[in-house]
């Protein structure tokens, strides 16, 4: 992979979890493993990342993650809500947890979005780790697929050094929650 911001936010990762001694889980769907590649492109990542799963669809939201069929319905594919519920599904799937830490995108990369959403680059991101520290937040993000869809793992891998760095310094981590 070349370098760049994608690059150099998944190697400030790699050196936060390095530095925690915690383990990384992703939850994926607008970005389509494109937060997992960033990260296994930097050698030694293995001893790092635990997995990752790609939740396309609502259907494999439900099954892989165990999302909740009523809340997806009730917040929407795209929310702050299912950001989080995805983080945390992918950590309690993971089995890791207050040794991981947990990162979850979902969002509308474009062209279209689904009937009654809002257009493209609208992506929600959320981020769970040890003592149930969390949050979520939603980005309007400009440009077309494959700029909406790298911003977003940007962020994602941003968001998720943020809360290693916060664990032990009692700051709130990125987001609301």
């Amino acid at each position: 992979m070349a370098g760049g911001p994608l690059t150099a936010a998944a190697a400030r990762l790699f050196a936060s979890l390095e530095a925690s001694g915690l383990r990384l889980v992703l939850a994926e769907s607008c970005t389509g493993g494109l937060v997992c590649e960033a990260f296994t492109a930097i050698p030694g990542s293995s001893a790092l990342l635990w997995g990752g799963f790609i939740a396309y669809t609502v259907e494999s939201k439900i099954q892989l993650l165990g999302l909740d069929p009523a809340r997806v319905e009730a917040y929407g594919a795209v929310s702050r809500e299912t950001a989080l519920a995805m983080a945390r599904g992918c950590l309690k799937a993971s089995g890791l947890g207050d040794r991981g830490v947990a990162g979850a995108v979902t969002g509308f990369a474009g062209p279209g979005a689904d009937p009654g959403e809002d257009g493209p680059g609208r992506v929600c991101c959320a981020w769970t780790g040890p003592g149930g520290r969390q949050a979520s937040e939603e980005y309007r993000f400009p440009g077309g697929r494959s700029e909406v869809r790298e911003a977003a793992a940007i962020t994602l891998l941003e968001g998720l050094s943020a809360l290693i760095e916060s664990l032990g310094s009692g700051k709130d981590p990125v987001g609301r929650y």
